[in-house]
């Protein structure tokens, strides 16, 4: 900065040696240079008054994320289809032009987050300085945490338990095999195997390797980690694979033949990037993916879709549909259910409305269903998932009720509404699968299942009851929609190991197929629900699992688990890490079904929408009083964890009352929610959290923005942030940002962050276990 212009106060001239640092720091990482380019663009105007603008310029922005958050096996920030604001000046700009490209674009609120914001070089995901601070804080976690005497037996009996054999191989039905992907000590990241159903019944299966992941690493000198495949319908012989570096949400899409378990050479193939590609035919793709310039929604999603077909470069599909910028996303489909194909292209607005529309006389008209509700399809038969009571004709059908009309008559305009399921206050619907035959319903019942089956027979629907163990937590899913009426059961509880059945919707049982053994000792242990009054006077349900005979004297070490958000549940399920991490020290966990999630229709969740959020958080704070008054536990010995959204949870709760909370886990957060919006994935999550550069929405947010709630003069209990630099979902800054934020303060901070693992923070098993073995170390010893 010799050649630095004169009148300059020290401290701009430090924050702009900063920035230029930074940024000098990016190496291929660009993406970041947004905000730092940002901050040293208004500190050179503030003291240049008369500063020409620059004519505002284009910057690409990609990215994408979908996925599942590890913790607890809920769903993470569903379908967030992603927002990255990832991007880098074009061409040959000199760094000045870029810089003020780049400011001009991402406009006056994000400038001002940048200049108030001292700890923004940590969202510079791979910057060195950044990289830097994250190894130091590991080195400091690590030595920490693995010096305590339970971390190395914890660490391998956690192992050892995601390793086991004796684990069930879920199965998928592709053909006439059954299909699982596996991973163990000596599949490290897994192979993809079949076998056929006499094999798998036995104890020991014999199976056969479709595709090894850790061999195509090996030959490609490659990170790849699965993602999963889908397959042609109704020949099930072609997939498109999807691969991973290191676990984020972006992939590299290839086609791969089932009969030669090999990759089609010279067949599709798609770089990596957050894409949507989907079979329209066996020569040809429904293709969403970064075109370049304005192909991408402001959310980072595909807003185009196009149709690519074989032999032909992916750049030049035809384009057949396009989306809004302001859009979320936009993609193609063809469903093929019992022998009926459905093709057409689906349009996202915001995070929960969809405008779909069919192919009809080859063109595409809009599916008749309100926006906010979901469509699926059974032979001729369109399935609408309602979030809002719509009244189609003579009658209306309340939110959360599944009808079914066919496809026919729904264009046609007729009133051939048939009702499958009627939702109350206590009881939705979390889903279904179709068989050949039915609709199978996995119903929650005071957050406890009732699956039921609506089978068409003689032009009517016909309600069948599906006969469940008693106190059996169950999910239905079709083995073979195109064939038969069989399903597999999944049945499984908070001390009842999991196992898998094989049944009919006609009652014709097929029995057990595999049982988990016991991964921890559950004797002595019981599992009750209660439910906490919130602020507001709503009855919140919860679930513990705690010693029966241990004195109720508020003394039990307890974790509160929770999320929140997205409409999802929480239901019980046999956590093996828990229960040996946890329970069987003498622990007590619990499950919290609070606002924001599905537990009990989309009403539970839009109750806690956008203004309405802290509802989400009375709820959670009023089970942790209702613990301490039953005496179960108390601040001291109560510690909470949440990942992904119930890491915004944890972090809130964190803030708000960290007088309740003898210890917190804070996973994979959203903590920064002026920012969030402009990180990733994150303004695909607006629908949910409202948007922060709205004054009005602002206003509300900031009242729980945990980043933004730090009092220096206030106590905190001791926190442990995890994520992953290869979280390109939700932006590990969140994390890195709160912890800097927090340490500089002289609070009880510890931080660990791998280095790969995706929005599961994971990859392998080994690494698995090794954050659970961290988190449960942190928490006991704290909690004790």
């Amino acid at each position: 900065m010799a050649g630095a212009p004169g009148g300059y106060r020290p401290d701009v001239a430090r924050y702009i040696a900063s920035a230029l640092q930074g940024y000098r720091e990016l190496g291929p990482d660009k993406r970041q240079a947004i905000a730092l380019g940002i901050a040293f663009l208004r500190l050179v105007c503030r003291c240049m008054p008369g500063s020409a603008a620059e004519p505002k310029r284009t910057v690409r922005v990609d990215g994408h994320g979908l996925g599942r958050v590890r913790h607890g096996g809920q769903n993470g920030l569903l379908d967030p289809r992603r927002s990255a604001t990832r991007g880098a000046a074009e061409g040959s700009m000199n760094l000045t032009t870029s810089i003020l490209a780049l400011a001009l674009w991402s406009g006056g609120a994000m400038a001002n987050a940048a200049d108030e914001d001292p700890y923004l070089w940590l969202e510079v995901v791979e910057g060195a300085k950044a990289l830097g601070w994250v190894g130091s804080r590991n080195a400091e976690s690590r030595k920490s945490l693995e010096a305590d005497v339970s971390f190395k037996p914890l660490y391998e009996r956690l192992l050892a338990i995601r390793n086991s054999d004796a684990r069930i191989p879920h199965i998928t039905k592709i053909g006439s095999r059954y299909y699982n992907f596996w991973k163990d000590a000596d599949h490290v990241r897994g192979i993809w195997r079949r076998t056929t159903l006499d094999e798998y019944r036995k104890a020991e299966p014999a199976w056969e390797t479709v595709l090894d992941i850790d061999a195509l690493n090996r030959a490609e000198n490659a990170n790849w980690v699965w993602k999963g495949a889908e397959c042609i319908e109704p020949q099930q012989d072609r997939c498109l694979v999807s691969l991973s570096r290191g676990g984020g949400d972006a992939v590299e899409v290839r086609e791969f033949d089932l009969p030669s378990q090999s990759f089609v050479k010279g067949g599709f193939v798609l770089p990596e990037a957050k894409s949507e590609a989907g079979w329209k035919d066996r020569d040809t793709l429904y293709l969403g993916t970064d075109f370049g310039t304005g192909s991408l929604t402001d959310s980072g999603y595909p807003r185009t879709v196009h149709e690519w077909k074989r032999g032909t470069p992916w750049k030049d599909a035809r384009k057949i549909f396009e989306a809004r910028p302001a859009d979320v996303v936009a993609y193609g489909f063809s469903d093929y259910a019992q022998g009926v194909r459905h093709d057409g292209v689906v349009r996202a607005p915001s995070f929960f409305r969809n405008e779909t529309q069919l192919f009809r006389g080859g063109e595409l008209v809009k599916v008749p269903k309100p926006d906010d509700a979901e469509i699926g399809f059974f032979r001729d038969y369109a399935l609408i998932t309602l979030r809002s009571a719509w009244k189609p004709g003579r009658r209306i059908f309340p939110a959360g009720a599944l009808v079914a009309i066919r496809v026919d008559d729904l264009f046609a305009g007729k009133d051939g509404f048939e009702l499958l399921f009627e939702p109350t206050a206590r009881r939705s619907l979390a889903g279904y699968s179709a068989t050949r035959n039915a609709v199978l319903l996995n119903i929650l019942d005071n957050v406890r299942s009732r699956p039921e089956a609506m089978s068409r027979e003689g032009g009517n629907w016909k309600r069948i009851a599906v006969p469940v163990p008693a106190n059996a937590e169950v999910k239905l899913v079709a083995e073979d929609a195109e064939l038969s009426d069989d399903y597999l059961m999944t049945l499984t509880g908070f001390l009842t190991p999991t196992s898998l059945a094989r049944a009919a919707v006609h009652g014709e049982t097929h029995g057990v197929l595999k049982r988990q053994p016991a991964y921890f000792e559950s004797e002595g242990l019981v599992v009750e629900q209660h439910e906490a009054t919130s602020k507001d006077g709503t009855r919140v349900p919860y679930f513990v699992v705690l010693p029966k005979d241990r004195a109720r004297d508020g003394t039990i070490p307890t974790l509160l688990y929770g999320y929140g958000g997205f409409e999802v549940s929480l239901t019980p399920a046999y956590y093996a890490s828990a229960g040996a991490g946890w329970l069987e020290r003498g622990g007590a966990f619990v499950l919290a079904n609070i606002r924001g999630g599905g537990e009990f229709g989309p009403a539970w969740h839009q109750a806690a929408l956008k203004a309405n959020r802290q509802r989400a958080y009375d709820d959670f704070i009023a089970i942790a009083e209702d613990l301490i008054a039953r005496r179960i536990t108390s601040p001291r010995h109560l510690g909470i964890e949440g990942g992904s959204n119930g890491g915004l949870l944890t972090g809130v709760m964190y803030t708000q009352r960290p007088d309740l909370w003898g210890a917190v886990l804070c996973a994979v957060p959203l903590l920064d929610m002026k920012r969030y919006n402009k990180l990733l994935a994150g303004a695909s999550w607006m629908g949910e959290y409202g948007n922060p550069d709205v004054a009005e929405e602002w206003a509300y947010i900031a009242r729980y923005s945990p980043y933004h709630n730090v009092d220096a003069a206030r106590a905190y209990p001791p926190i442990l942030f995890v994520t992953s630099t290869r979280d390109d979902r939700v932006h590990p800054g969140h994390a890195r940002k709160m912890a800097a934020k927090l340490i500089a303060l002289g609070k009880d901070v510890t931080y660990y962050e791998n280095i790969e693992g995706g929005h599961d923070a994971a990859t392998n098993n080994q690494q698995a276990a090794f954050m659970d073995a961290i988190g449960y170390v942190f928490l006991w010893e704290r909690l004790k």
